[in-house]
């Protein structure tokens, strides 16, 4: 029940997979899982190899949430949480990898597993996908933060305090209608839906996706004259960029542009 249930691999194309494969406990996460999974997703975020990540899980089911009975072997009183508030990439590993990470997500996504579905930067589901933050179920909070802070921003407080009050489950077809999910597939169909979704940004700038991401995410931290601010430096820099170079050069020789990420 360690990292053996955290498989990845990345394609010729540069876009690597992680899976969740613990099929036989719908994907629950031991301790040991979440360790492993954070890990992936920081080697996925420094290797310039990687331009995009998918997230999916195995068996049927995305994530079923932490596993309960690994947790129950601390007493409540005197477990710790897996990180200090500064230390983001241990809580949200998702936001900060650099590269754009898509969620395929099939079956049930509950409890961490909807909190990782939150932090991904687009969600293509099935249409039997489900999502539940049921923390108050058993006495918790969104243990990620991303259940109370960024399931807010992507669906309005009143649609995220509904689903936290209850615990109810969210169907594909309402994630859809709502925005939270970009796309409906049949299960068979995921993994190809998600692939041609991430050679949608093999055309695009790894420099100007690197960038993007992080000015979007931490926007919504910033305020206005912050994130300009910020905004300017980052412009500056893109106009020195060896990719903004490259890709006025294949506009201008009509050819398809060769990036290389800086």
């Amino acid at each position: 029940m360690t990292a053996h249930h955290i498989k990845y691999a990345v394609d010729a194309d540069g876009i690597a997979t992680l899976t969740i494969d613990r099929a036989e406990k719908r994907n629950a996460m031991t301790y040991a899982m979440l360790g492993a999974f954070i890990d992936k997703v920081a080697e996925a975020g420094a290797d310039d190899a990687v331009r995009v990540l998918i997230v999916t899980g195995a068996g049927g089911s995305f994530c079923a949430g932490t596993d309960l009975a690994d947790l129950a072997t601390i007493p409540g009183e005197t477990r710790g949480v897996r990180g200090t508030a500064h230390e983001v990439g241990k809580w949200w590993p998702l936001v900060s990898c650099p590269k754009p990470v898509i969620g395929a997500i099939d079956g049930n996504a509950v409890g961490m597993g909807a909190e990782f579905t939150s932090q991904c930067d687009v969600r293509i589901v099935t249409n039997r996908a489900r999502f539940a933050w049921n923390f108050a179920h058993r006495g918790l909070v969104p243990d990620t933060g991303a259940g109370s802070w960024l399931l807010p921003r992507i669906i309005g407080p009143h649609r995220a305090l509904r689903l936290l009050y209850s615990g109810d489950f969210l169907s594909a077809a309402e994630a859809t209608e709502i925005g939270y999910a970009a796309e409906i597939v049949e299960p068979e169909d995921l993994q190809a839906a998600a692939l041609a979704e991430a050679r949608r940004y093999l055309n695009s700038s790894p420099f100007s996706i690197r960038h993007i991401k992080d000015l979007v995410w931490k926007g919504l931290e910033r305020t206005l004259a912050e994130h300009m601010a910020v905004h300017v430096e980052t412009m500056s820099a893109a106009f020195k960029s060896a990719d903004h170079k490259e890709g006025v050069a294949s506009f201008l020789e009509r050819r398809p542009a060769k990036f290389v990420g800086r």
